[in-house]
């Protein structure tokens, strides 16, 4: 799989989709969980580059800005919150600059966000 390639593409729509479904549960996971729920269709090591290249784009196709960033719902096992990628995407491209937002915050907006009935 190379970026941007039709893999890539199918791999990232499959991430939004599992992701969605976690919203809707009201449940986070693991990048080895979400590395395993896109397997064997899309094989994406839950610790390379590609699942931090996957999780950027699939913030950047389900939000446009203001919507809650759905990869908050992806943690590291041990520490269980989301990884370093994470906050630093929040900060430069989804602009959470405001000193009291949490990656908590912005994980219960996508909850609340999917579990909408007018977001299904």
């Amino acid at each position: 799989m190379k970026y941007g390639d039709a893999h890539y593409m199918a791999a990232r729509d499959a991430m939004v989709a599992i992701l969605k479904g976690w919203a809707r549960e009201g449940r986070t996971d693991t990048y080895k969980a979400l590395s395993e729920a896109v397997a064997p269709e899309h094989r994406v090591h839950y610790h390379g580059r590609m699942m931090s290249l996957l999780l950027a784009d699939v913030c950047r196709r389900d939000s446009t800005g203001p919507e809650p960033m759905l990869s908050a719902l992806v943690v590291n096992g041990s520490s269980r919150k989301p990884s370093d990628q994470f906050f630093e995407l929040a900060v430069t491209e989804f602009h959470r600059r405001d000193p009291d937002w949490t990656w908590e915050w912005e994980r219960d907006a996508v909850f609340d966000r999917y579990r909408s009935p007018v977001s299904l």
